[in-house]
């Protein structure tokens, strides 16, 4: 067991509240939340929060982690260039040892962010899942059947064998997105759903362009398209939800979908701003997420909630609008509802021990008007003194325990980029 004392507890239960008190976990498990008792039982460890904040971990809902490989390597160009000339011909070249060495600079990367759990897209799940196991680190990873894949009945095989594998590891049933795949395959994907009665998720609405030629070719919206053939019949949802008409937010609303934000990247890539406030006053499930190193560059969830309230405010021309309480909720509880982790959204008895720790010691931290407003707003990396995942703690003060000596990992990272750039 370990205790969490001396300090200020953030829930979501009923609303934010931030409240003096010490948290408890027994295993992977948070045993007791509330005031100092006299019946205190044996524990492995006990730390003095010193006025610092405990609270539910941030959640990436939408992540392409083995990117890091490509970090700075395509900045500064439209979008059809970076994608065609130089992101995809560099994956092409992608090893499953590149795949796993690059998916754990991510988690490391993550765990300084707050991130506790990642909903992944990507290649060589194989070695991704090893990756994360070896870590410590929890992950949803998310089908992405496309024209490029040789096999699509490896979707139903990763499904079966990774919703099985760890308790740390699940699988839903995805595409990479409609312009990518073939009316074949999507309507491949659209049986498996319907056999396994799973839920969905896709790249959705992210460009203009996207959105327009779907309806070229289809003579409807990728959300109508996905929703015409049952693939939203049991839930899921949309990654980006840029260019979103209000015929795809009524049927978010009604299927019970989760729209995914990813504001930095939508911004560095010039693809628009999604209308986050119109999705929230229909009621629509909200979630973030960092998207990849390529296209952001950071795996920083500080940033992305920062950049998803004022990006709605100056769209709108509306300071009050996207207010930030509501945006941290999107993080953690959102997120965890997102990729089906319920049991790790808030800190309460019998929830998953994924928690942090927020430095309150740090001058952007000061004064203390309102907390969970300043973690939004004012929060960065530098103020988590500690994520632990399933009542591990896997990173603090600076310090990693994921397994493995993290200079160990950036060079033989370094040595095969090398070889993959030859």
């Amino acid at each position: 067991m370990i205790r969490f004392y001396n300090g200020l507890v953030l829930s979501f239960g009923g609303g934010i509240k931030v409240l003096p008190g010490e948290v408890w976990t027994d295993g992977d498990r948070i045993s007791y939340v509330g005031e100092k008792r006299t019946d205190m039982p044996p524990f492995e460890r006990e730390i003095d929060l010193n006025g610092d904040v405990v609270m539910p971990s941030f959640k990436n809902a939408h992540t392409h982690s083995a990117m890091t490989f490509l970090r700075s390597y395509a900045d500064d160009l439209p979008l059809h260039d970076w994608l065609f000339d130089r992101v995809f011909p560099m994956e092409a070249k992608a090893t499953p040892e590149l795949i796993y060495v690059m998916t754990k600079i991510a988690v490391m990367e993550y765990l300084t962010s707050g991130i506790s759990a990642s909903f992944d897209m990507y290649y060589h799940n194989d070695e991704y899942v090893r990756a994360n196991l070896d870590c410590g680190f929890r992950t949803v990873i998310c089908g992405a059947l496309n024209d490029f894949d040789k096999d699509p009945e490896d979707t139903e095989r990763e499904f079966l064998k990774f919703n099985a594998i760890s308790p740390l590891i699940g699988y839903r049933l995805g595409l990479h997105a409609e312009y990518t795949t073939g009316m074949e395959r999507i309507k491949y994907m659209a049986g498996l759903i319907q056999k396994y009665k799973a839920p969905f998720f896709v790249h959705n609405s992210e460009t203009k362009a996207e959105v327009e030629g779907c309806i070229e070719r289809h003579g409807m919206t990728p959300t109508e398209l996905f929703d015409s053939l049952g693939m939203y019949d049991y839930g899921g949802g949309g990654y980006h939800c840029v260019w979103m008409s209000q015929h795809d937010i009524e049927i978010f609303k009604k299927r019970g979908l989760w729209a995914v934000t990813n504001p930095a990247s939508n911004m560095k890539l010039a693809s628009g701003i999604a209308p986050i406030c119109a999705l929230m006053d229909a009621g629509v499930k909200l979630a973030i997420g960092t998207d990849g190193a390529a296209s952001n560059n950071a795996l920083d969830m500080f940033r992305e909630m920062y950049l998803t309230t004022v990006l709605q405010k100056y769209s709108l021309n509306d300071a009050a609008a996207c207010d930030a309480n509501r945006v941290l909720e999107m993080a953690c509880v959102g997120g965890a509802g997102a990729m089906g982790l319920e049991g790790c959204d808030d800190i309460a008895p019998g929830k998953t021990a994924d928690i942090i720790v927020i430095d309150m010691h740090r001058p952007n931290m000061r004064p203390m008007h309102n907390i969970s407003k300043n973690i939004v707003y004012a929060g960065s990396k530098e103020n988590v003194r500690l994520t632990m995942v399933n009542g591990v703690i896997r990173y603090e003060n600076g310090e990693f325990n994921i397994g493995a000596d993290p200079e160990e990992i950036y060079a033989r990272a370094e040595e095969l980029l090398r070889k993959t750039e030859e």
